[in-house]
């Protein structure tokens, strides 16, 4: 079995090759380790655990009774999770990656509490933003590990190369949006299951149509992530009643995060209430 190709940053900038796309390619999806230092984590835990940027948060039950809960955000505005999505090393990677302007299609905070956080169903992110007009798979998200992610607390799972497959369709599971259970039990066949265990500060880079799951947090530490969506310019599908069309990206150097001291303004995020899937 062959493991998810994995990248470093070297002098906080992250350089993508030929290499790198074709993993992206033939795989679905990459590993950058250490995309966040252990100094900008700390810029991000400020706002995540900030009671304003908190109160927007809301349960997702998965079929057990069991929830993750998320705070989900539709513009990435000027505080440090705002900053992170439009630094070079995130937003430019993924221009790198889809070949083309990409635009900010939404944030998560997901948080998995101790003993309690939930499963997340199988399922493809194109599954749901295929429903919000978007044409083509020209889509990808960055999972960014804001505690270490272990499969003992519920870390990411995929089948490695599945976005080949095409779009799945998607059934109601608990609360959850799945992926049809049947196919998904046939592409397991083919397709190598991997359990992505990050460190704090690094992130998986995946495609749309990757299938993927996460389980139950059954361990004593928290599991939060940072889930940043893009959109390819060229695949905008114009306002929708879940998500704003085009809006430019304002991509900034690296050294942002360190030098962005806003971790309460949250103007213009555009916050969600709890409602149907994302």
């Amino acid at each position: 079995m062959m493991e998810v190709a994995e990248y470093n940053i070297e002098n906080n900038s992250l350089t993508i090759t030929d290499e790198a796309k074709r993993c992206f390619s033939e795989d679905g999806c990459i590993i950058v380790r250490g995309l966040l230092s252990e100094t900008e984590l700390l810029q991000v835990e400020k706002a995540v655990e900030n009671p304003e940027l908190l109160k927007h948060q809301y349960g997702r039950p998965d079929k057990n009774g069991k929830e993750p809960k998320l705070v989900l955000w539709q513009h990435p505005g000027n505080d440090v999770t705002g900053i992170v999505a439009r630094s070079e090393k995130v937003a430019k990677t993924c221009e790198e990656l889809l070949g083309g302007e990409v635009y900010h299609y939404h944030t998560k905070l997901i948080s998995k509490e101790p003993y309690v956080g939930g499963t997340f169903e199988w399922h493809q992110d194109y599954g749901y933003w295929y429903k919000y007009g978007c044409l083509y798979p020209d889509m990808m998200t960055v999972f960014v590990a804001l505690d270490d992610c272990k499969k003992e607390n519920g870390c990411l799972q995929i089948l490695k190369g599945s976005h080949k497959c095409g779009r799945i369709d998607h059934l109601i599971v608990g609360e959850q949006t799945g992926a049809d259970v049947e196919r998904v039990k046939e592409i397991e066949k083919v397709c190598d299951l991997m359990h992505v265990e990050l460190k704090a500060g690094d992130a998986l880079f995946f495609h749309c149509n990757v299938l993927h799951t996460s389980s139950d947090n059954t361990s004593k530490n928290m599991r939060r992530a940072l889930v940043i969506a893009y959109n390819k310019a060229s695949n905008d599908p114009g306002p929708h009643e879940k998500h704003p069309g085009y809006t430019p990206l304002d991509i900034v150097e690296n050294s942002a995060i360190m030098n962005c001291e806003n971790y309460s303004d949250f103007t213009g995020k555009d916050f969600w209430l709890k409602q149907p899937q994302v």
